[in-house]
């Protein structure tokens, strides 16, 4: 794939060309460090949680520029040690519960 060697970590989507927001992914997949390390995930929140799970077992650190991202991401919507938030997180929880 071309785009991704710069790319610290994330998730990636294929479409079919002219394809339509409600077809189905051709593909989706997850890059750390630039390499494709897992490929034909089933959709973006199985490779969501496939991602949290990479990053606790190979002990990464969240990028620095996505740092609250991956925060809310795990304690908020995954409900994974969700008693300990940031400032910024905890402003996040309290506007989405209002």
């Amino acid at each position: 794939m071309t785009g991704m060697e710069g790319m610290v970590m994330g998730i990636y989507v294929v479409r079919h060309e002219g394809a339509e927001p409600s077809d189905p992914l051709a593909g989706v997949g997850i890059v750390i460090e630039g390499v494709e390390v897992l490929e034909d995930l089933r959709d973006v929140a199985n490779a969501c949680a496939m991602l949290l799970g990479l990053i606790y077992s190979l002990n990464l650190s969240y990028p620095k520029d996505l740092k609250y991202t991956f925060e809310a991401l795990q304690k908020l919507f995954m409900e994974l040690d969700g008693n300990k938030l940031s400032t910024k997180v905890q402003v996040l929880k309290n506007k989405l519960l209002q």
